[in-house]
């Protein structure tokens, strides 16, 4: 057996972990994110229904994203094309509550106050970034793993039919 024949054989007993953990990686860095935005309180800026969808759509975010860790590790291929859809969201995601947040003012005590610094908004653009790269990372290995294997199946199935 040459090497690469050994790789792919493993894979029938080995965990996708390398997937699973870059899930689990961009789960963190959404956490981030969120205790970032609304651990500034600027006034009454963050109580909208924007706000309480984000919440929400956090919660989600992280028990989807667990979910496809798992599933990934089992070289699912719904769980890491799942993966890199959640990842583009993340993209997209920094076009709304950072974007919207950034540019807003609000009164406070006779003061026009920036909802957002430029320090803050820059980070949490990398800490969305980032997650979503990871995510689209994890879905494309969970996907050549997932191809790997199957097409190794595939020519044990051949061989021992022959």
């Amino acid at each position: 057996m040459d090497e690469k024949q050994i790789r792919r054989d493993r894979l029938r007993y080995s965990k996708n972990k390398t997937s699973s953990g870059l899930a689990l990686l961009a789960i963190v860095l959404n956490v981030f994110y969120f205790v970032s935005i609304y651990k500034s309180d600027v006034g009454n800026y963050y109580y909208t229904w924007l706000t309480g969808v984000s919440i929400i759509f956090n919660l989600v975010f992280m028990l989807t994203v667990f979910l496809c860790s798992e599933g990934v590790k089992n070289y699912h291929l719904g769980y890491s094309v799942t993966l890199i859809v959640v990842g583009v969201i993340q993209f997209v995601r920094t076009r709304i509550i950072p974007k919207k947040a950034y540019e807003a003012v609000v009164i406070l005590a006779d003061q026009e106050t920036k909802v957002m610094t430029d320090a803050q908004h820059t980070r949490i653009i990398i800490y969305l970034i980032a997650s979503g790269a990871l995510l689209i990372l994890a879905g494309v290995i969970g996907i050549i793993k997932t191809a790997t294997l199957r097409a190794y199946e595939k020519e044990l199935e051949t061989k021992t039919a022959a």
